[in-house]
């Protein structure tokens, strides 16, 4: 199996004293990779989760997701992963199912892309996302509430 994280779970483990549903996060993440699972944190989640780390000034929060970009399988985006995103997002508004804003980035889009394309690198693996926010992502790749997975 691959986990991609969302952002949700992403800032839980960036906590660097985590407690309650931090210390849950991190012991989640090693049961799974402890069982053979590959962690993969999409460069759309460390952007989502580092702008606000920035932003309130916590630099130690920084500092443990550094920790985890370099621990984790870093999924970098590309142009095609872009173009995907792009192609994703005009779907979804074409069905009426718009996931953001229509001048809004769409973190949920290039979540997704970036998923579609672990899962096309490895196609003989399950590929879910980890979130805590299913409803946006179930649209266009296999999501999970991260504590269901």
């Amino acid at each position: 199996m691959i986990i991609v994280l969302d952002s949700g779970p992403l800032g839980l483990l960036s906590n660097p004293t985590p407690r309650g549903s931090g210390r849950d996060a991190w012991e989640w993440v090693r049961a799974h990779a402890s069982a053979g699972a590959d962690v993969v944190l999409p460069e759309i989640a460390d952007y989502e989760v580092r702008r606000e780390l920035v932003r309130s000034g916590r630099a130690a929060g920084v500092t443990r997701l550094d920790e985890l970009c370099a621990g984790l399988n870093y999924a970098p985006l590309s142009t095609p992963v872009m173009r995907d995103a792009a192609s994703l997002w005009a779907e979804a508004r074409n069905r009426g199912y718009p996931t953001a804003h229509q001048a809004a980035l769409d973190g949920d889009v290039l979540l997704a892309a970036q998923a579609r394309s672990v899962a096309t690198a490895d196609p003989a693996r399950l590929v879910v996302v980890a979130t805590t926010n299913v409803a946006h992502l179930e649209r266009f790749v296999d999501a999970k509430h991260w504590t269901d997975i």
